[in-house]
């Protein structure tokens, strides 16, 4: 009689195989350890690594499990942790202390009885210096050169455009009068704001920039 195997649970048997046969089978996969042969005399079905005849086999074919390296490979997150925390303090602050400082801070008001305080007149005001107004109408950033509306705003009403602000100015400085000073007039606008303004004046040729100051009220940026 010969023997016969089949895949563990399946109904189909495959007959008429020798030891070698099935021995060639599982070296070369094409049948699990846990597939049953019946050989002859055998009165069941057994698994192929429970059958006495092939014990030996199937336990030189199992593969050592895999050695363990001894090296560390763990990964330490604690340093990274560490890392993001204060990387996550550092932005919380500094986006806190960016909302502040475009609040608007009046300034100190100057008394008018103040003998020390100089006072420009009107001749000294048309002779050498330009006239720059900046203020905000129903939230929207407006500013006026020589009491005339200046098309120097940006699309969204909130920020200077420092280009055209420094070609606007340019007329000024580098015409007849040849102005080289400015009387800034900073009305309700926030500190980047005026230093946007004050950069573009300074890139239009202007050497001096004036503050007006009026008293008993703020009246510069803050």
């Amino acid at each position: 009689m010969s023997w016969q195997i089949r895949h563990e649970g399946s109904p189909r048997t495959v007959p008429g195989l020798t030891v070698n046969d099935i021995a060639a089978g599982l070296r070369d996969g094409l049948w699990e350890p846990t597939d049953e042969v019946q050989g002859p005399g055998d009165k069941g079905w057994l698994a192929i690594e429970n059958h006495p005849q092939f014990i030996e086999l199937v336990a030189d074919l199992e593969q050592p499990p895999p050695r363990r390296r001894d090296e560390g490979t763990n990964l330490d997150m604690n340093a990274l942790i560490d890392v993001c925390l204060v990387l996550l303090i550092f932005f919380i602050l500094t986006t806190t202390y960016a909302t502040a400082v475009q609040k608007i801070v009046p300034m100190p008001t100057v008394a008018s009885d103040n003998s020390k305080a100089r006072k420009i007149t009107q001749q000294d005001v048309k002779k050498r210096m330009i006239r720059v107004k900046a203020f905000r109408e129903q939230g929207k950033l407006v500013v006026h050169i020589e009491n005339q509306l200046a098309p120097v705003v940006r699309d969204d009403g909130q920020a200077v455009d420092d280009d055209k602000l420094r070609d606007a100015l340019r007329p000024y400085v580098k015409g007849e009068d040849g102005k080289t000073e400015v009387l800034f007039d900073a009305r309700q606008i926030s500190w980047g704001t005026a230093i946007a303004i004050h950069d573009a004046v300074k890139s239009a040729g202007v050497r001096q920039i004036r503050y007006l100051q009026r008293s008993n009220r703020a009246a510069a940026p803050e």
